[in-house]
């Protein structure tokens, strides 16, 4: 395994310059690119220190590359929930997700179900249509997107979704951080 190649790629990918990286480890910029360049090996308390700076650890950081990670999902990776008293099914799309920053799901709204009214929390919720007509309930506001449409919002009021239609509606919606 190549260090120094590796910290630079996660100092990159975490958006860190060589003197940001430094600073927020109490290194000097000289140092952190000669570490990138395999011109120094840091101790290893150096090297822990700089991998909490990016939000990782040594564990995480020489379990080597993420080429193991799934990356293509297929319907038998899906996990779903009916629920009758809502009339909606809700497919995770992306398994063990809520480790994640965002967590994709597929629901299905049969005519007259919604989701479950949710309380203001923190993040973003983004929804694309693929068919149907939905409306979104956001406090007091009313909200309809169909087939093709799509809506995002900021979820600080209660919040769901309904179909008043007369077909299935199907939506692709994303959530930030995870809340399904």
């Amino acid at each position: 395994m190549n260090i120094g190649e590796r910290l630079k790629e996660q100092r990159i990918a975490k958006g860190l310059t060589q003197e940001e990286l430094a600073d927020r480890a109490e290194l000097t910029k000289g140092f952190i690119s000669q570490i990138e360049h395999d011109l120094t090996s840091p101790s290893i308390a150096t090297l822990t220190d700089i991998l909490q700076c990016l939000g990782t650890s040594l564990g995480e950081f020489f379990s080597g590359d993420d080429s193991d990670e799934q990356i293509v999902f297929h319907d038998a990776d899906y996990f779903e929930k009916e629920d009758g008293e809502y009339h909606n099914k809700i497919e995770w799309i992306v398994p063990n997700a809520q480790k994640n920053s965002m967590e994709p799901i597929r629901l299905t709204l049969e005519p007259g179900g919604s989701t479950y009214p949710d309380n203001p929390h923190e993040g973003e919720e983004f929804g694309y249509v693929l068919s149907g007509t939905v409306a979104i309930h956001l406090g007091k506001r009313l909200y309809r997107a169909k087939k093709g449409e799509s809506f995002y919002f900021l979820p600080a009021h209660r919040h769901y979704l309904e179909n008043t239609g007369k077909a299935k509606a199907v939506i692709l919606w994303v959530s930030s951080p995870p809340s399904f």
